[in-house]
């Protein structure tokens, strides 16, 4: 084949390729309100924590604050990933911000400690849907390629909630109280539901399914079983009691059930073929660590600056901005980055040892550290969650099939949820199971008894409540500090494990090329799924070579000899209609068209991922021409070539409908002898390959 000329695509796979046209704009957006509606209730609550626990009690269940939002979370988020590929996104959507604001109502009304926690379980339906939804809708309107840029401006609609959220949070608490934090970011919700409602429309095509009823409570189940006594663990319940044991060992019982009943399904809700894939399983462990070393940072470095450094919630929100304004500058660099290079696994694998080096120097603080030295570590890991805590999603939606777009991005999002409950539950242990021993070793001999005898108890809430603080004398005050200090600083130690683990994980990805479409290339192995039910007489499997197969991988390597061959046939100067058919192709440039149709049928017939991805963009040019008024040819050759084949006048064949030869000779099948000339023909196509080469 003649080395075609230099050419770049002039038809992109819709705007993807190039920028969203307006409809997906106004989408994009809302989905940006929702984001933000969810993603502001985490950090708005931060700087507050403290100061709720100390007022409502129950600073030995600090951690349920955070994590019965994230338990209900992750329930919810593969159950409603799985939901929204069979009845459509739009209405889970919805619901998902009416379900949230319900639970924003009650936790500000909350009477009591476990009222509000049944509340942020509440709130935590709403997030594990609008969380994954809004990654996976992106994933149903923008290509891989151009995917990077805007998951990293959805990064950064995280980030601006990271640095509005504490310092909003702070101010409210000091200024209003804590229950107004859940009733201000009523207004953004309902701005996000009118704006969803009135622009997401997106198509969607209900097919017949059968939904996993078992498979939905069974996760359930083992979800509860499971997280409720790691996070109860070392409080509540000791770790080797029949509550903690009893509970474990029936989480495993269900858990093997579950994998059962999966492996039988028609339609799993987390279908258990996806975890083949090695880029999703290892990107899924690092997304788990990586939420485990974030929300450890998140949760417990507000207690750090106002239990140990002795700041108001409000400054304690100011202390966290400068993390968060590094999370959200990198997120956003790192979208553009890998929308221009096309490569992500570097730059993850740098963003993981940054936030290993901040989590180090967060394990260095002690008591006498100052508030710059907590805000140079915050930063220093802020860029490395900013450069690597989207990405793991990108990698998954470029290496899932399309039809399993919705679950394997929610399958991501759940990992990443289970990541930060488990994450906050363990630290939260960590912290709370060696602090009383912490505090007692630091306060003066006899102290901790004189307070019990005047009635004041002395433990890590006593330096969150401003109100009790200013009546414990200074030496009180600086044996908890530094009891807590000694608690956190093992916290932040054990922080360096999920590190560890997420870098190994992310070194072991295998970086696939990013898509410049929407679709996805069918993976490995569809031509045995698409063959299983042909008949052969040995113990090979039949491939068929036509139409009659359906799009099987030796169909299209098939169809890419073809066009090969086509584009050759148009350059040697003796088929003057094809030449003509192939400069349509080239948009009236023959070399074009013979050149795009030779990077198709590259695209075709490789099966180098690199080279395919390269070409794609050539592929999807010739694929769109067929969506010309008329069909890729103009009207004079299409008239040429209907009348050269006929034996009659050519008015006669374009102004009458000719009865066919099925209809006259009912004998005849037509499909059948299709079936014989793709067989032949097939024949032929390897055959003229092989004498060309």
């Amino acid at each position: 084949m003649p080395r075609p000329p230099a050419l770049a695509p002039s038809v992109t796979p819709g705007d993807a390729a190039t920028g969203l046209d307006p409809q997906s704009r106004r989408i994009f957006g809302a989905l940006m309100l929702g984001m933000l509606v969810a993603s502001i209730s985490q950090t708005i609550v931060g700087p507050a924590m403290p100061r709720i626990v100390a007022e409502l009690g129950g600073m030995d269940h600090y951690s349920w604050l955070a994590t019965a939002a994230m338990l209900v979370s992750a329930i919810t988020v593969p159950i409603v990933g799985k939901l929204s590929d069979i009845y459509g996104r739009r209405g889970f959507y919805l619901g998902g911000l009416v379900v949230f604001m319900l639970g924003s109502v009650l936790s500000g009304l909350a009477p009591n400690f476990w009222w509000l926690i049944a509340a942020r379980a509440i709130q935590g339906a709403g997030m594990g849907t609008l969380m994954p939804l809004s990654q996976t809708i992106i994933g149903d309107i923008i290509s891989p390629r151009q995917r990077g840029k805007y998951q990293g401006l959805m990064g950064g609609v995280f980030g601006i909630s990271s640095i509005l959220g504490p310092l909003v949070g702070g101010f409210v608490t000091d200024n209003w109280g804590w229950r107004w934090l859940f009733f201000i970011s009523l207004p953004v919700g309902v701005a996000a539901y009118l704006g969803i409602s009135r622009f997401l429309h997106l198509e969607h095509v209900r097919e017949p399914t059968v939904i996993d009823r078992a498979g939905i409570g069974l996760l359930a189940l083992t979800l509860v079983l499971v997280l409720v006594p790691v996070s109860l663990g070392g409080t509540t319940w000791a770790w080797g009691s029949a509550e903690v044991i009893g509970m474990l060992a029936a989480g495993a019982l269900t858990l093997v059930a579950f994998i059962a009943v999966e492996r039988r399904a028609v339609e799993p809700v987390l279908p258990l073929h996806l975890f083949r894939s090695s880029i999703f399983t290892l990107s899924n462990i690092a997304s788990f660590m990586v939420s485990v070393m974030m929300f450890g940072a998140m949760i417990y470095l507000p207690v750090y600056a106002q239990g140990v450094l002795g700041v108001s919630a409000t400054n304690s929100g100011l202390i966290l901005m400068p993390m968060s304004v590094a999370m959200i500058g990198l997120s956003i660099i790192a979208g553009l980055v890998i929308t221009k290079t096309g490569r992500y696994k570097l730059q993850t694998l740098f963003g993981l040892l940054l936030m290993g080096a901040g989590f180090w120097m967060l394990v260095r603080l002690d008591y006498e550290a100052s508030e710059l030295d907590l805000t140079v570590a915050m930063v220093v890991f802020g860029i490395g969650l900013g450069i690597a805590m989207q990405v793991y999603t990108l990698i998954v939606q470029n290496a899932a099939a399309r039809r399993d777009l919705g679950i394997a991005t929610a399958s991501t999002q759940f990992f990443r949820n289970v990541g930060s409950t488990v994450g906050t539950a363990v630290f939260g242990t960590i912290m709370a199971g060696g602090l009383a021993a912490n505090i007692a070793v630091h306060l003066p001999p006899g102290a901790a008894e004189r307070l019990a005898a005047s009635g004041q108890e002395v433990d890590a809430g006593s330096v969150l409540d401003p109100s009790v603080l200013a009546n414990l004398p200074a030496e009180v005050v600086a044996g908890v500090q530094r009891g807590l200090a000694d608690s956190l600083n093992a916290v932040f130690l054990w922080g360096l494990v999920p590190f560890a683990l997420a870098l190994v994980a992310t070194v072991f990805i295998k970086e696939l090329p990013l898509r410049n479409t929407v679709h996805t290339v069918d993976e490995a192995g569809r031509e045995l799924l698409d063959t299983m039910g042909q008949t052969a007489p040995s113990d090979e499997i039949q491939v068929p070579l036509g139409r009659d197969g359906g799009n099987t991988r030796t169909h299209e390597r098939l169809l890419g000899l073809r066009l090969g061959l086509l584009a050759d046939a148009a350059l040697r100067g003796d088929r003057p209609l094809l030449a003509r058919a192939v400069t349509e192709v080239g948009d009236g440039d023959l070399d074009r068209g013979a050149a795009l149709l030779a990077r198709t049928s590259r695209m075709l017939t490789t099966e180098d991922n690199t080279v395919a991805a390269e070409t794609e963009p050539f592929a999807v040019e010739v694929a769109a021409l067929a969506k010309r008024a008329g069909g890729l040819l103009t009207a004079d050759l299409r008239r040429e070539l209907v009348t050269a084949v006929a034996e009659r006048d050519a008015a006669t064949v374009m102004t009458t409908v000719e009865p066919t030869v099925a209809e006259r000779h009912e004998a005849v099948d037509i499909g059948l002898l299709e079936a014989v000339g793709d067989d032949l023909t097939a024949a032929y196509l390897v055959d003229a390959v092989r004498a060309r080469s």
